[in-house]
């Protein structure tokens, strides 16, 4: 049997001293960074799930910039059950809040360099969406 989910996430950004930062949301054990995303709830629009998730898991606020493209991955649940999962993403800049306020999901989050996050990325099938980001920073007004 199979089944579809769908998540929403974003690649929250800000210019550093050294480049470009983005947010990671980290779990000890299994050692994880991921970007910040999550399920949708019934009726909600992609754009309000993912900074709904982006509110949860990192404490921030933040705004939309624009859609950064999708991620595609397959898993089995407990049962046996195939889950085929999209998760859309976008690129988000922080308005409020404070990473101290993230859920108990995470054990840290924190903002990384572009080349460190590209590093510790647990699931390099969103290394095109971290690639896409910058491409997209780069080419934004100062």
């Amino acid at each position: 049997m199979s089944a579809e989910a769908v998540a929403a996430g974003g690649v929250v950004y800000r210019l550093g001293e050294e480049g470009v930062e983005i947010v990671l949301v980290s779990r000890r054990s299994p050692v994880l960074f991921a970007l910040p995303k999550g399920k949708a709830d019934p009726g909600e629009s992609l754009e309000q799930t993912a900074l709904r998730e982006v509110r949860e898991e990192t404490g921030l606020e933040a705004r939309i910039l624009e859609p950064l493209g999708e991620v595609r991955y397959w898993f089995t649940e407990t049962g046996g059950d195939r889950v085929d999962k999209v998760v859309h993403l976008f690129l988000m800049e922080p308005v409020g809040g404070r990473l101290e306020d993230h859920d108990h999901e995470f054990d840290a989050v924190g903002w990384f360099h572009m080349a460190e996050a590209e590093r510790l990325l647990t699931h390099k099938n969103q290394m095109h969406i971290l690639h896409r980001a910058l491409e997209r920073i780069g080419k934004m007004p100062a």
